[in-house]
């Protein structure tokens, strides 16, 4: 599997630390969580963040949109060094349009959607996509703990995947920790997003290890 810090939970304040750390760790990707206040409750920040964040490293970003407007947001992450960007699909009226949009400005496309939200709701739009993000907590909330019945769900889209053969990532974010890293490479998860589990360890290091060694 890969690793996608997510940068929200370490000290902003010292953004520059934090992303030496995900850096030093031998981590795939930054995870940067864009939320606007009204699609999710918690507001976080936006592109000019990300743009100073693009001068301290080397990496490339994994952007999450919880917006109620995705689209408005995709030229200004164009030329930031942005390789997935991730869009709700609770959020998209025309998803084949704006996944269009995406790649039109040189990212890739990820479809995201919520624990309540069935997989249907993203069949359409599977064989356009570079990936589906799986909301494995309600979005908005760092620190809460994985939901369970998450797993079938992710053994599903898996499934999906096989059967059909497509060609995209599964990437889940929501309480990853050491202890559920086996299960989920198990059940065929290409990226985790990992926040707490990574910005609280002793060994950042030994965390990217044990991600990649799975």
């Amino acid at each position: 599997m890969k690793l996608s810090p997510s940068i929200l939970a370490g000290d902003l304040a010292d953004m520059r630390t934090c992303l030496h750390e995900v850096e030093e760790a031998g981590s795939d990707y930054v995870h940067f969580d864009v939320m606007d206040g009204h699609f999710v409750p918690n507001l976080t920040y936006g592109v000019p963040l990300i743009k100073q964040a693009r001068k301290y490293s080397k990496l490339p970003f994994d952007v999450h949109l919880m917006v109620t407007n995705p689209a408005f947001y995709v030229p200004q992450l164009a030329d930031l060094g942005v390789e997935w960007l991730s869009f709700h699909i609770e959020a998209a009226q025309f998803a084949p349009r704006l996944i269009g949009l995406i790649r039109e400005h040189g990212m890739r496309p990820v479809v995201t959607l919520n624990p309540q939200t069935p997989l249907t709701a993203i069949e359409h739009v599977l064989p356009l996509v570079g990936g589906v993000l799986m909301m494995s907590v309600d979005p908005g909330f760092a620190g809460q703990q994985f939901i369970e019945p998450v797993y079938a769900k992710i053994e599903n889209l898996t499934d999906y995947r096989e059967e059909h053969g497509l060609v995209f990532n599964i990437e889940v974010d929501g309480g990853v920790t050491e202890g559920n890293l086996s299960e989920l490479a198990n059940i065929g998860v290409d990226i985790v997003v990992a926040g707490k589990a990574f910005f609280a360890a002793e060994d950042k290091s030994g965390f990217a290890a044990k991600v990649h060694a799975l």
